[in-house]
């Protein structure tokens, strides 16, 4: 029996099976640094956009260990929040949040569709971390299917067809002339996901926040990548670390307008969350004299919030905003 499997069941069961990657320790927020970091900044800006949609459920899809769920509980007692993720309750996670297990990657549980009324549906780094097949271009140019050993060995495999080839064919372009070597991530399971997400919801507003890509500018040599106790590693499908690769998000956008969503918009974290308050100015100086210990608060928000704004960094996060019919 081949060791060799396609990385997208690889991918799987590395990260979502019985001894996978999200079923260990403290989550992926101990492998690399997200927009969680800021969670009170995030949730005090989630927290504004439900309010101004005249929401009062927010459900988080792909949870972690519930940081922004308890961050928006402290800044509003009174939203009805909901989360989702493969893991158990989180332990401390306050006792009003509501948790659904899921099945992990693009499940939905069955139990979760009821809270998916009226509501802000926040999926903050879940599409990226759906598993995906990997395809690279062989010597005659052909998109083939990459298959991986547990160890993170690899070989090209039989050519992409069907499903795969045709959403290669229609959203992976990169701008430059295709080479062999050439590799690329099939969002075809991202775009089916989040389009379940959009049928199984109502009168909702639904937001990915996920780094991403575009249409003639994806990667030439795709994003595919892993996190190992706080460093980038190889991509080794042996549930010692996180994956993840990028997000199509105008692929994502369109699948959701398929399933009936409207209102699409498509723009970068740094401008959805001045719009939404967070900054990153500094607090006047004159405030370390008068108030040392409020200045230092400010201080600390501020540069948090620069973190989050950062046009190299998290800032160029994509979010996706769409409302749910």
């Amino acid at each position: 029996m081949s060791c060799f499997v396609d990385w997208r069941d690889a991918w799987q069961r590395a990260l979502y099976g019985p001894e996978g990657f999200y079923h260990k320790g403290s989550g992926p927020s101990s492998h690399f640094r997200t927009s969680m970091a800021s969670a009170d900044l995030m949730a005090g800006a989630l927290g504004e956009l439900a309010r101004r949609e005249g929401l009062r459920r927010v459900v988080e899809v792909g949870s972690g260990r519930g940081e922004l769920l308890a961050a928006l509980h402290t800044l509003d007692p009174a939203l009805e929040l909901v989360g989702t993720d493969v893991v158990p309750r989180p332990v401390g996670l306050p006792d009003a949040v509501r948790w659904v297990v899921s099945g992990g990657g693009a499940a939905i549980a069955g139990d979760l569709v009821a809270e998916l009324r009226d509501a802000l549906v926040v999926a903050h780094e879940w599409l990226d971390d759906v598993p995906c097949t990997v395809c690279e271009r062989d010597g005659d140019g052909a998109w083939r299917v990459v298959e991986v050993a547990a160890d993170g060995r690899e070989r090209l495999a039989t050519p992409a067809s069907g499903a795969d080839l045709a959403w290669l064919e229609r959203w992976w372009t990169t701008g430059d002339p295709a080479a062999p070597g050439d590799r690329a991530e099939v969002g075809a399971a991202r775009d089916d996901a989040w389009a379940a997400l959009v049928g199984a919801s109502s009168g909702c507003l639904l937001v990915a926040v996920d780094y991403d890509h575009a249409r003639g500018s994806r990667p030439p040599q795709g994003t595919l990548i892993g996190y190992r106790d706080g460093a980038v590693c190889a991509p080794v499908p042996d549930a010692g670390c996180d994956l993840t690769a990028h997000v199509a998000l105008d692929a994502v956008a369109a699948a959701g307008e398929v399933a009936g969503a409207s209102g699409t918009r498509l723009a970068r974290q740094r401008e959805v969350l001045r719009e939404l308050g967070v900054s990153g100015a500094l607090p006047g100086i004159a405030g370390a004299s008068t108030d040392p210990g409020a200045y230092v608060v400010a201080l600390a928000a501020a540069t948090r919030g620069a973190e989050l704004l950062d046009p190299s960094g998290l800032g160029d996060f994509g979010w996706l905003l769409q409302r749910s019919p």
